[in-house]
């Protein structure tokens, strides 16, 4: 288990548990209730937990203030898949000049993303 462990709330934890799992690879961990429609998933991405919790009305609210940042083997090709997964895709990819190649992305409920992936040193 992680020691920080971001949550998302969500209206519909479905729609972002197909988002993460076809994107990301996350896999379910751990569910509450065991049975019928869940309340809490955890999912495993690499060596990371990321909680999604079911809240009817998760409100719209002031601008986000929580940004995952996901590592991942290829941006480019990770960005070729995000809006097929009803996410979208802000901006990018961009070279960093501290050695990243970063995109940044909305989930489906519009939760801020970062897709990052090391860049060779010069």
């Amino acid at each position: 288990m992680s020691t920080i462990q971001p949550v998302i709330i969500t209206a519909d934890q479905d729609v972002l548990l197909d988002f993460y799992t076809k994107l990301f690879g996350a896999e379910v961990i751990f569910r509450v209730p065991a049975e019928g429609p869940a309340f809490y998933r955890g999912l495993r991405i690499g060596d990371t937990d990321l909680g999604l919790v079911t809240k009817t009305d998760p409100g719209t609210g002031a601008a986000p203030r929580i940004l995952l940042s996901i590592g991942v083997d290829d941006v480019d090709a990770t960005l070729g898949r995000v809006t097929a997964l009803g996410g979208s895709v802000r901006s990018g990819p961009n070279d960093m000049p501290w050695g990243q190649r970063v995109a940044h992305i909305q989930d489906p409920d519009g939760n801020p993303v970062n897709l990052t992936q090391p860049t060779p040193a010069r």
